[in-house]
């Protein structure tokens, strides 16, 4: 996966289009994500013994990853991300502009 979560996102398309959030979670076999402050939506709740209010409740929902772009810490845009193998033979991350590890 290209996203991860408590990376910082910026939303490219949709109703939250120019918005930015951190990742909260991610589930890969639904290619969707849950980002703090991105896509609220409101869900109608009953009153139950604990909760002792009922009402319309405002929380996030899952966007599409597609939706979404990693913005790159040192040149703080939104960016493509691509792969590396390191020296010692791990896996990374890049900023596609920057070349820089994330």
């Amino acid at each position: 996966m290209k996203i991860r979560k408590n990376d910082n996102v910026k939303v490219m398309a949709g109703k939250d289009k120019g918005k930015s959030g951190k990742v909260l979670s991610v589930l890969p076999k639904k290619n969707k994500a849950l980002v703090e402050g991105i896509n609220f939506v409101k869900r109608h709740t009953r009153k139950r013994q604990q909760d002792g209010q009922g009402g319309i409740v405002q929380k996030e929902a899952l966007i599409h990853i597609s939706n979404l772009q990693l913005v790159c810490p040192r040149c703080a845009k939104p960016t493509r991300v691509g792969f590396t193998i390191l020296s010692d033979g791990k896996k990374s991350r890049i900023c596609k502009k920057c070349e820089e590890l994330l």
